[in-house]
């Protein structure tokens, strides 16, 4: 998931909490988004998150992920001995068939990604996924979430309030099993009003999750039509 911003100061990220953040973009790129999870088909992530599994390693004490860790390890295991599967190519049963991969760079790739989490952005993942809602983070009871929000339940992100003058660029792949093709859908519905000029949607059906990011071909099918998008923008 690549979220790119165009603003208009240049010195954006040290007024963000000064100004409202819409008012400060000139466009914005939303490459694999994750928003509506709820169909995500990612057995992984599936499993982790009915499974409560993010929130056991919360409890044990482990606020931080770490996919190259030793807990880590033995969670995918677990996770490969309960689908019964050797797991062989982890990054295809996490994030989809990829198209576009240099196999020879792989174990590079390997080296630096996926990157660590806060346990509490897995557990807040896992609640999107098992209730198919986009909101905040549910601290798990009523008084809890008062004291955060001021209600008892966490407030839902409302991507309808997006301003329809604001342009977007958004691509997703048809192969991708964590931004999924119904929950994109599901996004792009929120966006039906939004204007038709200022919206431009690319969908890639033979790419997954990490060719957006690694695909040998993903400048000139990604990455150039995005740079002349805010070269418009």
């Amino acid at each position: 998931m690549i979220f790119l911003l165009h603003s208009r100061n240049s010195d954006c990220l040290g007024c963000f909490s000064q100004m409202n953040l819409l008012t400060m973009l000139r466009s914005a790129a939303l490459l694999a988004p994750l928003a509506y999870l709820g169909q995500m088909p990612s057995p992984f992530a599936r499993v982790i998150a009915d499974g409560f599994i993010a929130e056991d390693f919360y409890l044990l004490g482990f606020v931080e992920f770490a996919p190259g860790g030793e807990a880590a390890a033995r969670l995918l295991k677990f996770i490969c001995d309960i689908r019964q599967s050797d797991c062989a190519d982890l990054m295809t049963a996490v994030t989809g068939k990829n198209c576009c991969l240099n196999a020879s760079r792989t174990d590079i790739f390997l080296e630096n990604e996926p990157q660590s989490s806060a346990t509490k952005n897995l557990i807040h993942l896992a609640q999107m996924i098992r209730q198919g809602t986009l909101a905040m983070y549910d601290y798990g009871n009523e008084d809890e979430n008062n004291i955060h929000y001021g209600q008892p339940a966490p407030p839902v992100y409302n991507t309808a309030s997006i301003p329809n003058d604001l342009p977007l660029f958004l691509s997703y792949g048809g192969q991708d099993l964590l931004s999924d093709v119904n929950g994109v859908q599901t996004l792009l519905d929120t966006l039906k009003d939004h204007d038709a000029y200022k919206l431009v949607v690319q969908y890639k059906e033979n790419y997954a999750h990490y060719d957006f990011i690694f695909g040998f071909n993903a400048k000139q099918v990604v990455y150039d039509p995005l740079v002349a998008f805010f070269r418009l923008h």
